[in-house]
């Protein structure tokens, strides 16, 4: 991205409105994510952001994001309020196997709705929906009508308590913002066992392996490693303006880091593979969820990692 991306945390309110959502919804809340929003919503502070490589196309970072001493700075991502900006209601199905659309809008401090975006990696807005506990994840594309409300269709697979990320650049900052709301899906949910660390991962017949650590003290370089039965793939293609799309989710609260690769954009009829590298810096120690999106053949992949940073327990 051209803008660095800052994330920033709404703390004690936001936990709170999570375990009552997820009492509304009727859905299990896990012990371990109650007690990880908790400690969350007492520190009040954190950062997860990624730095510029040097080529062309890769992220900036803001030395006026970083505290006394190069401390990250606050977590962006779990507020639906950023530089002014709110996220709406999210409207969508109430039940899983119900069709129907998830919509919304960004608003100004006035409530108007913004229609003004800049394209970013060939699209104006980026879209991640998560359940609470990891095990479901989309990264979508919605489209916006004059008006301003953002909709796409949509249909829930399963039921449970959910954060709808809107991560864009509004023309009139040119700087990256990130807004979220929690949406619950009415039903009963086992939520999955603790995941263990996997740094490896096979979707649709390819194999996705993460090499490097990730590191809450300072810049890191995740690489990604695409093969197919053994064998280097060579042919990545260009999948939104980048060979792969990283997104990076702190257990226990979701707070939010989309990156992409180091080096400069490819060109339409490019191709690469099997390493797509990422520079990564993570809030604070501990347990991470990451998500790969990666194209080959026409279809996008999505492969799914669990890291803790280096020196965690």
């Amino acid at each position: 991205m051209n803008a660095p991306q800052r994330l920033g945390l709404y703390g004690g309110g936001l936990a709170a409105v999570f375990v009552a959502a997820f009492a509304v919804a009727g859905a299990v809340v896990p012990d371990s994510t109650v007690v990880a929003w908790s400690a969350t919503a007492g520190e009040g502070s954190g950062g997860m952001e990624m730095s510029d490589g040097a080529a062309a196309g890769g992220h900036g970072q803001d030395d006026a994001a970083h505290g006394a001493g190069g401390a990250p700075a606050q977590v962006r991502g779990l507020s639906l309020e950023q530089d002014g900006l709110l996220l709406s209601p999210v409207s969508v199905p109430d039940e899983t196997g119900e069709k129907g659309t998830l919509s919304f809008s960004v608003v100004d401090a006035d409530g108007a709705a913004v229609t003004g975006f800049e394209t970013e990696h060939d699209k104006e807005l980026h879209l991640i929906v998560v359940r609470s506990d990891g095990a479901e994840f989309r990264h979508v594309h919605p489209t916006m009508s004059a008006d301003g409300v953002w909709s796409i269709p949509w249909t829930w697979a399963e039921a449970g308590s959910y954060r709808v990320f809107a991560d864009f650049v509004p023309e009139a900052t040119g700087e990256n913002v990130t807004l979220s709301r929690a949406v619950d899906v009415a039903g009963r949910v086992a939520p999955e066992p603790p995941t263990a660390v996997s740094a490896s991962d096979t979707t649709g017949g390819y194999t996705a392996t993460l090499v490097g650590e990730l590191s809450a003290t300072g810049e890191s370089t995740l690489t990604a490693t695409v093969t197919k039965d053994g064998e280097p793939v060579t042919d990545l293609e260009p999948y939104l303006g980048a060979y792969g799309h990283l997104v990076a989710l702190r257990a226990g609260d979701l707070a939010y880091l989309h990156v992409h690769p180091e080096g400069a954009e490819p060109g339409p009829d490019s191709a690469s593979g099997p390493d797509v590298a990422f520079l990564t810096q993570a809030p604070t120690p501990g347990r991470y969820l990451l998500y790969l999106d990666f194209k080959v053949d026409g279809d996008v992949h999505t492969a799914r990692f669990v890291l803790d940073t280096h020196g965690s327990h």
